[in-house]
């Protein structure tokens, strides 16, 4: 599949991954601080693998709202690459890491399928920034959650889930792709893996962090 959309101009800026405050520096810190959660979501189409990631990076059982694909969802489920998935998100999921002393992701899972689209509302309420996750077989279905977080001014990440046997592309080439905003971050990931799921949650706090901050200081001028 070529990463490219001719109905939307091409960018060629490349995603700021250097101006970054360093969470990892602050990670064995302590401080006299109440605690912090922060909620996060993860979104992306259907089938790239948002339930993968919050299950390897939770640290508490995760909740899942998952149903058997059925005969009767074929004609509004579309499974093309996906041979081996059985089970869907219907609602959410739901998980929790603690990134530090004193700071800890919730973590909410959004359904992929268009006909749940509606609960992404409800569950963007008070969320600090989401995860986009890609798989570049699918890159389209990529569009909705970057456009739905573009419009609410969301800062996201989009994590390119690096499936085995397909061709990888480069952050700047899915950057390009996605004509993302100058700065967005774009980082490759495996959903599987913990502290691969674990960077792309303190990238995006990260960068969340830098954004809001920056809007603060605007409103102040």
């Amino acid at each position: 599949m070529a990463l490219d959309r001719s109905d939307r101009p091409d960018s060629t800026d490349l995603p700021d991954a250097t101006d970054t405050t360093d969470v990892r520096a602050e990670a064995d810190a302590e401080g006299d601080s109440a605690p912090l959660a922060l909620k996060i979501l993860v979104a992306g189409g259907f089938g790239v693998g948002k339930t993968t990631l919050v299950g390897s990076v939770s640290e508490i059982r995760p909740l899942r709202t998952e149903e058997i694909l059925s005969e009767a969802g074929e004609s509004v489920d579309d499974t093309a690459g996906l041979d081996h998935k059985a089970a869907t998100t219907v609602a959410m999921d739901f998980g929790r890491i603690t990134i530090r002393s004193g700071l800890s992701l919730y973590l909410f899972g959004t359904p992929g399928q268009d006909r749940f689209w509606f609960l992404w509302d409800d569950l963007s309420q008070g969320a600090l920034g989401a995860v986009v996750i890609a798989d570049t077989r699918r890159l389209a279905d990529s569009f909705f959650a970057v456009d739905y977080f573009e419009d609410r001014r969301i800062p996201f990440v989009v994590a390119v889930n690096c499936f085995a046997g397909t061709q990888t592309y480069g952050a700047l080439e899915v950057s390009r792709a996605l004509d993302l905003d100058r700065g967005t971050p774009v980082v490759l990931c495996d959903a599987r893996d913990r502290d691969s799921g674990k960077e792309v949650l303190i990238r995006l706090v990260e960068y969340a962090g830098r954004v809001h901050t920056a809007r603060m200081l605007d409103a102040m001028s």
